[in-house]
């Protein structure tokens, strides 16, 4: 058997000391989390942190740095997750947008906010994300190179 972590994305979103993140259902009740989500096929990390923070937020993202590059598994018996986490911008909020299924409301919170709801974070990379972005953990986008179907 060949094991393959889930590849995912997430964006570390801040304006005015406020971090942009979602309000989801899970398999776990309601929880918050960066915009995020899995990789798809033909696309690049750069076009999938897009893609997944229009879908959840209704916000228009430009990466402009990446925090951090985490591999997760909450158990031994659990899937294990390689996350690329950016941080940038966002333009261009859509209010008419319908959010992707699951995602219930968007937040700006400050970073006391998100950590007084730890117990209702996704998963603990959502406030490691976020202490690593306070910290200045941003590296340039350059060190992702993408070749897909080269011959």
């Amino acid at each position: 058997m060949v094991w393959k972590p889930h590849v995912t994305v997430a964006a570390v979103i801040e304006k005015n000391q406020r971090f942009l993140l979602v309000e989801e259902t899970t398999d776990n009740g309601i929880a918050f989390n960066q915009p995020a989500g899995h990789l798809e096929p033909g696309e690049n990390l750069i076009q999938a942190v897009k893609r997944e923070v229009q879908e959840e937020t209704a916000w228009q993202f430009e990466p402009q740095a990446l925090v951090a590059v985490q591999l997760w598994r909450k158990t031994p018996d659990a899937p294990s997750f390689l996350r690329f986490c950016f941080t940038g911008s966002v333009h261009s909020h859509d209010p008419n947008q319908a959010l992707d299924t699951g995602i219930l409301a968007t937040h700006w919170l400050s970073h006391e906010e998100i950590m007084a709801k730890r117990a209702q974070l996704r998963s603990p990379l959502v406030s490691i994300c976020v202490d690593e972005y306070l910290k200045g953990q941003h590296h340039p986008l350059s060190l992702l190179q993408t070749y897909l179907d080269l011959a």
